[in-house]
């Protein structure tokens, strides 16, 4: 298995044996210093720890000691290098916990048995090969790295890398756009580094922090970028450096790297005593339960269900670090359940806000090798009062997760009182989008769609996005969804469809061959005047009628199917082109496909992730794009998300794509930068 993680912890030799690591076919993650080692080794996603002990056993004893409980519970080995003349001392370095040693004379070769005995170990504890390749994957799912194509000249971010950057960079820039990421007093080392790995082959790490603005009003988070080559290509790791002093060892939780159950009361009862005789607000607590995780288990192996909870509280915790920064405490308190404690004056509104950022974190895909593993979540939130302790609130908060549990369609409660639980819903949502237009909160962004053959941007997705003052940037489902509520969807329909065009027309000529995609609602054309409309805006706009695509979302039921016809039929026409979006979400598809007249079809993203499940999904899948190609329409995926995805869609005859495999919604200014 080449190419795993391996952490190593050498005050004197980290160099000499990470580029051992590397030979053997290693990634190594290396630190000279002891301290917050465990976080490091934690954050690393390795499974092997190799300590040098070379030095002195007494030096690297406490080592030894610390990273052992987290070396175990990750099911791992640790490997501990020793002096042949302190070989006596062995039984009191397997005391402290290493399942293995090496007290030969170091080389390349004699590291490298090392590592592969230490490798067997893991893959035995996982239950085989294809246990320890399925946690592998996983780990890897949510990693930081950066991959440089030499012969394309271009940089591609993980997607994990790119939501950690959110809106500074895009999936897709040039070798001096990466470069123009760090601090301008980095960049030429960084670049000398760079050069020198893809010249001699052996990896090399260095240290800078991110950019300032990535989340905005905290300092600059510093990292550690991990270079290396593979399959010819130049990889970057970045690996996030502990922020001040490491948690005290009782309240950590060694299978995720948060705190546990322990520290999590002690932050609870000290935010209560604070509570005490202030006026505002105390503190807010949402657990967050990962539902049916038994059966992933049974899938993939305890081990890999093991590395899955440490991705998901990786995606917690960063979600966390964007949307409240410091003063949040994140724990994992028991099996599948995290806590999430909110200071003082926070309120219940914005904690089941986060709530349902929470559960949409958990919600995105994690890659186990050629697999994709979907988990969903529910959350229960409890608000202190002034007679609380810590148990009660806990209880409070407990109930009302059962509630959510125990709810077909509310994934968030909130318990108010000890005996009754309220929805957390979105009336200030619906209330608030009435106002949302007069206040230029919606902006109009734009997702790529490719072409199948050669990655090339041929089009974008106009989407709506709600910069709402309290609760942040909400996207078009959530937007939609309050209007919908609020009998508010005409307007809104309306604005977005108008706005798109507008700044479309004004796009650079860098811009103006793309294709634009506006999506009309089933409410939109069942207004007698809306053909009238919709093309008073276009002509206002300039927007050339030949490179406008309109979609019509197949999930809204169209009523009288013979008047969408003739609106469909008057819009190709005057030059448009129509698609039906979504396809596969609702019960009329093949209606749809019979009576209107089309040019494309979208493939919903829930069957475009089928392709690669199993063969009776692949079966249905290739029989949809069979069916559309058959009726001499293009084709376009939604949602795609993997490599393995993108060639199996190509290989059965789609002829574009989006989704985050290479760029989510963006604003125009990043569209540029990607078409370039």
């Amino acid at each position: 298995m080449p190419h795993l993680p391996l952490f190593i912890l050498s005050a004197h030799d980290r160099d000499v044996l990470s580029n051992f690591a590397m030979e053997a076919g290693w990634r190594p993650v290396a630190a000279r210093r002891p301290a917050g080692a465990e976080q490091r080794f934690l954050g690393s996603q390795a499974q092997i720890a190799v300590i040098d002990a070379r030095r002195g056993i007494d030096k690297a004893f406490g080592s030894i000691v610390a990273l052992s409980e987290a070396v175990e519970a990750l099911g791992g080995a640790l490997l501990v290098l020793i002096s042949p003349a302190e070989s006596g001392r062995l039984p009191e370095v397997l005391a402290a916990g290493a399942t293995h040693f090496l007290a030969d004379t170091m080389s390349a070769d004699t590291f490298a048995v090392a590592l592969a005995f230490a490798q067997r170990h893991v893959e035995r504890l996982g239950g085989g090969r294809a246990e320890t390749r399925n946690r592998n994957a996983i780990q890897r799912s949510d990693a930081l790295f950066w991959r440089y194509d030499v012969t394309r000249a271009h940089v591609t971010l993980s997607p994990a890398l790119a939501d950690y950057l959110g809106e500074v960079v895009s999936r897709r820039l040039s070798p001096v756009g990466l470069l123009r990421l760090l601090p301008k007093g980095e960049r030429r080392s960084a670049l000398a580094i760079a050069r020198q790995v893809e010249r001699s082959g052996a990896g090399a790490a260095f240290a800078h922090v991110m950019p300032g603005d990535v989340i905005p009003g905290d300092p600059p988070r510093r990292v550690a970028h991990h270079l290396y080559v593979e399959a010819g290509c130049l990889l970057g790791e970045i690996e996030l450096l502990p922020n001040g002093e490491g948690r005290v060892a009782e309240e950590k939780d060694y299978l995720t790297g948060l705190s546990n159950r322990r520290a999590a009361q002690k932050w609870i009862g000290r935010m209560l005593e604070e509570m005490e005789g202030r006026q505002a607000g105390g503190p807010v607590i949402i657990l967050l339960s990962i539902g049916q995780f038994d059966r992933m288990n049974a899938a993939y192996g305890q081990m890999a269900g093991n590395a899955l909870l440490g991705r998901v509280g990786r995606r917690i915790e960063r979600l966390i670090e964007e949307e409240q920064g410091a003063g949040v405490m994140l724990a994992r308190i028991a099996g599948t359940e995290f806590l999430i404690g909110l200071p003082h004056e926070t309120g219940a509104d914005r904690a089941a806000f986060l709530a349902h950022r929470l559960i949409g974190a958990v919600a995105r895909p994690f890659s186990a090798g050629d697999h994709l593993i979907r988990l969903t979540a529910r959350c229960g939130i409890a608000e202190a009062q002034p007679d609380d302790d810590a148990g009660r609130l806990l209880r409070r908060a407990g109930a009302a997760l059962a509630d959510a549990k125990m709810s077909d369609n509310q994934s968030v409660r909130v318990r108010i009182h000890d005996d009754r639980s309220r929805v957390a819903d979105d009336d200030q949502l619906e209330t608030d989008l009435r106002l949302a237009l007069d206040r230029g909160e919606i902006e109009i962004v734009f997702q790529p769609q490719y072409v199948m053959a050669d990655d090339r941007v041929t089009g974008v997705e106009a989407l709506a996005r709600w910069n709402h003052p309290k609760f942040g940037a909400l996207g078009a489902s959530a937007l939609f969804a309050a209007a919908e509520r609020s009998d508010y969807l005409l307007p809104l329909s309306g604005h977005v469809q108008k706005r798109a065009l507008e700044i479309a027309a004004a796009w650079p000529d860098a811009l103006s061959h793309l294709r634009l995609a506006i999506n009309v609602t089933a409410a939109d054309i069942a207004q007698a005047d809306f053909f009238e409309t919709f093309m008073a805006q276009l002509e206002s706009s300039g927007f050339p009628h030949d490179r406008l695509t309109v979609e019509i979302t197949e999930s809204g039921l169209i009523e009288d199917l013979a008047a969408a016809s003739a609106l469909l039929t008057k819009w190709r026409a005057a030059g448009l082109r129509v698609a039906i979006d979504d396809f596969g979400t609702g019960y009329s598809s093949l209606a749809y496909l019979k009576s209107l007249p089309l040019d494309y079809l979208k493939i919903d993203s829930g069957l475009a992730k089928d392709i690669t499940g199993s063969e009776r999904d692949s079966i249905v899948v290739r029989g949809v794009i069979d069916m559309a190609k058959s009726l001499g329409l293009k084709v376009v995926a939604e949602g795609v998300e993997t490599e393995q995805q993108l060639a199996l869609l190509a290989r059965k005859g789609c002829d574009f794509y989006q989704g985050f495999l290479r760029s989510g919604a963006v604003g125009s200014g990043t569209l540029a930068g990607l078409v370039g």
